[in-house]
């Protein structure tokens, strides 16, 4: 491609656009991809292929949506040549936490054992217990509880219909409560009932 005018007006612009959600893709980046030197890797190969194709972008649409999408496609496609995961989704029930939390007893009379045991965990073990969900679950689940995406963003940055999202969003929610309590467990907050419940 020659360098002229049309050229750098094009680098310009789109460099602007990518300073605007560079801090929220590399946040995306980081929790896909679960460490910092593959998210930068994947935050350069997504740039590179955002820039290649940027000709595509719908002046006046939603950029940090259309190049979300770039970064969710680079990491998926990477992700394509692995053997995909398979978790059983049935054995994590919709209250596991406040089952988990009440059989301990160390609640109480607590109306709400699972959300003392949640008010426990920093950050850090959230972002740890996030990291244990397959892909497709803790795609949809960064997106949505990490940074803030609705619904409709979600489905637009990853191509699927609203109601796959809501899907993997409820699966991604009954996963990520039985990784809670492991992360809590590992840590040493709650302890595991001796009769191996």
């Amino acid at each position: 491609m020659p360098n002229g005018p049309t050229q750098v007006g094009h680098r310009a612009e789109f460099e602007e656009l990518l300073g605007t959600v560079a801090p929220v893709a590399y946040k995306v980046a980081v929790r896909l991809a679960r460490n910092p030197d593959d998210a930068m890797d994947l935050l350069q190969d997504a740039t590179v292929q955002a820039y290649k194709g940027f000709e595509t972008f719908q002046r006046g649409s939603n950029f940090r949506a259309w190049f979300l999408r770039v970064l969710t496609n680079r990491f998926l496609k990477s992700k394509s040549r692995r053997v995909l995961e398979t978790v059983p989704i049935d054995d994590a029930e919709d209250i596991y936490l406040y089952r988990k939390s009440q059989e301990l007893g160390e609640e109480g009379n607590s109306p709400d054992p699972a959300g003392l045991l949640i008010d426990r965990l920093d950050v850090e073990a959230v972002q740890d217990a996030l990291d244990r969900l397959p892909d497709e679950f803790r795609t949809v689940a960064v997106m949505y509880f990490m940074n803030d995406f609705s619904y409709e963003e979600i489905a637009d940055i990853l191509e699927i219909p609203i109601g796959t999202v809501r899907s993997r969003l409820h699966r991604a929610r009954k996963l990520l409560q039985k990784a809670l309590w492991e992360v809590g467990v590992s840590r040493g907050i709650v302890q595991e009932a001796t009769s191996g419940v």
